[in-house]
């Protein structure tokens, strides 16, 4: 049977991390599984945990008035979910709901938080890994923006 250990560290985030960057994360982590329509996490809440996805679709959604939830990005297997644990207030900017039944490992931000003060080199490794995606999001936002901006004109 894999261990949790095992399970992050053949995530594609986790990939490159020393072992003992693997066990830190490791003790911070917790196997979590999503039903179809589940909802993750809403705006506002707070925001002290990620999610390695392990299969299943989660989607990244904003509420508009007059038209409800708009689907903004679907991730899939092999992908992260959120990163507001990483940037005060620790506040989540978007809804998440699992699209279809989605396993993943949720990490404890609060706990990866602590540890990233005393290890800066465990913070500086779990920056290098959040901050492309973090750009990788904004683009595709942007894109989307762009594409809404030519419809409506």
């Amino acid at each position: 049977m894999d261990t949790l250990a095992r399970i992050v560290a053949e995530h594609p985030f986790a990939q490159g991390l020393s072992a003992r960057h693997l066990e830190l994360l490791a003790g911070c982590a917790s196997n979590v599984h999503f039903a179809a329509n589940q909802v993750a996490f809403r705006e506002g809440e707070e925001a002290n945990e990620f999610y390695l996805i392990r299969e299943g679709k989660m989607a990244v959604e904003l509420h508009a008035p007059e038209r409800g939830a708009i689907n903004i990005l679907t991730l899939g297997a092999g992908e992260v979910l959120g990163w507001s644990w990483l940037i005060p207030p620790y506040r989540w900017s978007f809804d998440a709901r699992a699209i279809e039944p989605t396993r993943a490992i949720a990490l404890n931000g609060r706990c990866l938080r602590e540890k990233s003060d005393r290890d800066s080199d465990l913070g500086y490794q779990l920056f290098k890994r959040i901050a492309p995606i973090m750009e990788e999001r904004l683009q595709a936002t942007r894109l989307q923006l762009l594409n809404l901006y030519e419809i409506h004109t």
